[in-house]
């Protein structure tokens, strides 16, 4: 059988009647019924409400505002070497004189060989000698291009001996002959081209190597350049001088 409860407490009383009425018709068991409902009531609002917890990274330390900063190195701008002088192209003006058909100054261009400048003149005349001439050589700013006759030479080319006959030339040299020895310690190119078989870039070799070694100290010497072998100074030995 079911325990009778108390009656209801009457609302009408006064309110400590009241509460110990409605306490004792819930009883000691209900009482800590509803207690042990609040307290889990109120720890799962508590849960529920509670504060998250911070992420890992949030934990880890932050660098200070006087931590250092790398540096990256900043290259220097790329530099602009100038041109070779050897490598600018421009016009040249030359004098072409001797035994061409209009002797005067032209003006050809920087990659321009001898051969053009003498067209450039009308070309040569008809008794011209060209055998003692580079055609093929680069012309130069301000060079004197002399083309002789037969029988001729460049006269500023013709050291203070004088010329010699030509006619004591050996056959197949196109050469001329001078008379009187040539220093080679003081002879220019074109005084060294004058000799038998001595061409610009012989001269321009012994000249060049009297600057480097030193004077010559006899005529042997001569077979230390390089285009100088046994041969060519034995043409040449008896027309040069230390």
């Amino acid at each position: 059988m079911t325990a009778e409860l108390p009656p209801r407490p009457d609302p009408r009383k006064r309110l400590g009647d009241t509460m110990q009425a409605w306490l004792t018709w819930l009883g000691p068991s209900r009482l800590a019924l509803s207690a042990l409902s609040v307290v889990i009531v109120a720890a799962g609002v508590a849960w529920l409400v509670r504060t998250p917890a911070p992420p890992t990274e949030a934990g880890l330390p932050f660098a200070g505002t006087g931590a250092t900063v790398p540096v990256v190195p900043t290259l220097p701008p790329p530099v602009t070497l100038p041109a070779s002088p050897s490598s600018a192209v421009g016009p040249v003006i030359v004098h072409v004189a001797g035994s061409v058909l209009a002797p005067g100054v032209y003006e050809l261009d920087a990659e321009d060989r001898v051969h053009a400048a003498i067209a450039a003149a009308g070309g040569p005349t008809s008794t011209a000698d060209l055998n003692g001439l580079n055609l093929a050589s680069a012309v130069v700013d301000g060079q004197r291009i002399y083309v002789p006759e037969v029988g001729e030479v460049d006269p500023s080319t013709v050291p203070s001996g004088g010329i010699v006959d030509r006619s004591e030339q050996t056959a197949g040299d196109s050469g001329p002959l001078v008379s009187g020895p040539i220093d080679l310690n003081t002879a220019t190119e074109a005084e060294l081209e004058t000799l038998r078989g001595v061409g610009p870039a012989t001269a321009s070799a012994i000249v060049e190597d009297r600057e480097r070694h030193g004077p010559f100290a006899s005529v042997a010497d001569l077979e230390r350049v390089p285009g100088i072998g046994p041969a060519k100074l034995a043409a040449i030995a008896d027309l040069v001088s230390v």
